[in-house]
């Protein structure tokens, strides 16, 4: 059985639908959700889940192997970012090239780089009137959301939408896609 690595941030949402996908395929497990962040809602969702969850703090992810070494002890075959809002530091993209991949909600070139996630980058769609946006599955690399496009899936911005009625539509394609583009880059047969 495939091993996933989660990296989470937030609430946790795509975390726990990438968990429950593999736990109902039974083609690969999250073996240990992380999080920078003590109060994030995914830390919830992982002990619901029994999932087993870490928190570190930047000393640990930037200046230590700490984290290198849980990676290291767990062997994942794959790392997923699931909204987690951190540069990830060269030596764990040196340590796991080509393993690590995130979700932006957005249609990358467009919208990436620091500072843009989540709201700011739906608000930004909407000033910017935009006709469509989307999700990018990418790899990830030392830069912010510059790695190699993995896959896109789009939505229209109607005229009408605010940020949150686009976050949603985001919320959809993400859970639609993102863990049967996982289950692709692991070369689980479907």
């Amino acid at each position: 059985m495939k091993k996933i690595l989660i990296f989470a941030s937030g609430s946790g949402s795509n975390a726990e639908r990438i968990a429950t996908y593999f736990a109902e395929k039974g083609t690969a497990q999250v073996c240990v959700i992380l999080s920078n962040n003590p109060r994030a809602g995914v830390l919830e969702r992982a002990k619901r889940l029994s999932i087993p969850a870490l928190v570190f703090d930047r000393e640990a992810f930037y200046k230590r192997d700490v984290v290198l070494n849980i990676i290291k002890a767990e062997q994942p075959d794959l790392i997923v970012l699931a909204g987690f809002l951190w540069k990830v530091p060269v030596y764990l993209t040196e340590a796991y090239p080509n393993q690590i991949v995130n979700i932006h909600p957005s249609l990358l070139p467009k919208y990436g780089g620091k500072g843009m996630y989540g709201a700011h980058v739906h608000e930004a769609v909407i000033a910017n009137g935009e006709k469509e946006s989307g999700i990018s599955i990418h790899y990830v690399n030392e830069h912010y959301d510059e790695g190699n496009i993995i896959y896109q899936a789009k939505t229209t911005v109607l005229p009408t939408d605010t940020a949150e009625s686009l976050a949603e539509k985001i919320h959809l394609l993400e859970y639609e896609h993102f863990p049967r583009v996982i289950e692709e880059v692991l070369g689980i047969k479907c």
